[in-house]
């Protein structure tokens, strides 16, 4: 222990000498008062205080990281990356320019006023950042704040060469809920790798540390199973309107979960049942409970399709897929579905969600399932993704198990903006980006305490949509909007405020080309450059 501390200490040190020695080199570059207030990060942090100074970012900057510190080596890499790609400065990682003049240095720190492991203070002067976090998980977060705050283009009036002026100041930050998810059906409609990944990019840089992943539907199922193996070889070869579907590999699968994991967000695998079954019974229909002959389908009506609750054989098909996913996917959660089984018998039903819990427990696995599964007699370490009916969140929390909101009329990125909107639908209610913002998440369900609220996800089910454009459409920027949520205190979240903030997310999203809605609601700021000018440069 006193051989760490003095480790660190040291580490400390050689910082501060090259700080010093930064200082002796050359004079301080000043520049016009700037005001890190008036940066439109979001999610908002819990605390910003400007010092109206700046921090010149250029050529002869560099990254330093705690190297012992598990994560934060990488950490500042992914730094140096973003960087590069934002502003054409390649920055060393831990040495390796010697002509440095300011440094961003990304240290592990046991500060008690680091309450979580996301927690994060970021500290810009004239010649230095500093990150402090306690794990590389709170340095990520701390991460996407700094890139938030480095201007879209540099001020070229102000030095020989480039220079981006970072705003100084502290911002002192942590997150409001733990789980801050977003959903994506793969099943409805198939997304690629490549589409996922970049969906992955996009969350993370707004905070989220959560992507469910809908897995298998009536439609398609679309993760291989070794064990059953037609599950994809006829269960994956359609889609809603008949064009040829698809499916992860596990080889695939692993490498969305590795991807997303050097993002800081974990993957919830979900396999929906016993409804929405249908691809499941046309592979193998000796899994089938619904008295009809299964064939696929390709429509987008629900509530038809069921396992068979009383055959032995049904939940050894369930414990050879958890097995099977659970082993790929470090993540503590399994989603179970439970939705919209209307043709189960509510018996039937309960028998099968108290069995398939034991099934996910027993793969070391926390069991989630949409909020009709309070029907049955659930442990308290299960969760309930609140979406329709109020009084199952409320149960929920009286049997004394935890909740995600994803209220359907508030949080469902399906739904249509308005009349006009090219994608989506509308059953629940349109929701503008207004109407997915203004809400309070802390206080949705009567009687329920926030020690209940586990988080937020914004889930975005597929049926009318088919490429990463027309998911881009709909997400965003909605989904901006609910990292706020999730990330940002109560008294910290205004519409009036949220608003300014967003239009200035413009050049981010238009760099990353992104397809998003442009709301009427929002005043957008244009960037200087198109996505394809960006490529060509």
């Amino acid at each position: 222990m006193e051989k760490s501390i003095a480790i660190r200490a040291l580490a400390v040190l050689f910082i501060l000498a090259i700080i010093a020695a930064c200082q002796e080199q050359k004079p301080v570059i000043t520049f016009p008062p700037t005001d890190l207030a008036e940066v439109p990060m979001i999610p908002k942090p819990l605390k910003t205080i400007p010092t109206h100074t700046a921090f010149g970012l250029d050529s002869r900057t560099g990254i330093y990281t705690a190297e012992t510190a598990s994560g934060f080596k990488e950490v500042g890499q992914f730094l140096a990356d973003k960087i590069k790609a934002k502003t054409q400065l390649r920055l060393s990682v831990n040495g390796g320019n010697e002509e440095v003049d300011r440094i961003i240095y990304i240290n592990q720190s046991d500060s008690i006023s680091l309450s979580s492991e996301e927690a994060y203070q970021l500290y810009i002067t004239a010649d230095s950042v500093i990150i402090n976090a306690k794990t590389a998980e709170g340095a990520f977060r701390a991460v996407q704040t700094l890139r938030q705050v480095i201007p879209e283009e540099s001020n070229d009036t102000l030095a020989p060469e480039s220079i981006w002026p970072i705003p100084s100041g502290k911002i002192i930050d942590n997150p409001n809920m733990e789980y801050r998810g977003a959903m994506l059906d793969v099943a409805r409609h198939f997304f690629s790798v490549e589409d996922v990944k970049k969906y992955i990019d996009l969350l993370a840089y707004y905070k989220f540390n959560v992507l469910h992943l809908h897995l298998t539907d009536d439609q398609g199922w679309r993760i291989e199973i070794k064990s059953w193996p037609r599950l994809t070889e006829v269960g994956g070869s359609t889609e809603v309107g008949g064009a040829e579907g698809g499916f992860y590999t596990q080889e695939d699968y692993t490498d969305i979960v590795n991807y997303a994991a050097k993002h800081f967000i974990t993957i919830v695998p979900e396999v929906d049942m016993p409804g929405h079954t249908n691809a499941a019974s046309v592979a193998y229909p000796i899994l089938n409970g619904n008295g009809k002959v299964p064939q696929l389908y390709t429509g987008t009506r629900v509530g038809f399709s069921t396992f068979d609750a009383n055959k032995d054989t049904v939940y050894s098909f369930i414990d050879d897929v958890v097995r099977e996913i659970s082993e790929l996917t470090p993540g503590p959660y399994f989603h179970i579905g439970g939705d919209e089984s209307h043709v189960t018998k509510k018996k039937d039903y309960i028998l099968f969600v108290e069995k398939v819990e034991k099934i996910v427990q027993k793969h070391g696995k926390r069991m989630i399932g949409w909020d009709e599964i309070t029907q049955a007699n659930i442990g308290t370490n299960s969760i309930a993704q609140h979406w329709e009916n109020p009084a199952n969140g409320i149960a929920a929390a009286k049997n004394g198990s935890q909740i995600i909101l994803s209220p359907a009329k508030k949080a469902y990125l399906d739904m249509q903006y308005d009349t006009l909107s090219k994608y989506g639908l509308h059953w629940a209610a349109y929701i503008p980006v207004d109407s997915a913002y203004i809400w309070t998440p802390e206080t949705y369900l009567e009687g329920v305490s926030i020690d209940h609220i586990l988080g937020i996800e914004a889930p975005l089910w597929s049926e009318t949509i088919s490429n990463i454009d027309e998911l881009e459409y709909l997400a965003f920027p909605r989904v901006i909007g609910y990292s706020e949520l999730g990330w940002s205190s109560e008294a910290n979240r205004s519409w009036e405020n949220y608003k300014v903030r967003l239009a200035k997310q413009a050049p981010f999203l238009d760099r990353m080309d992104v397809k998003y809605y442009p709301s009427k609601l929002i005043d957008w700021e244009k960037s200087k450059y198109t996505y394809e000018e960006i490529q060509k440069d």
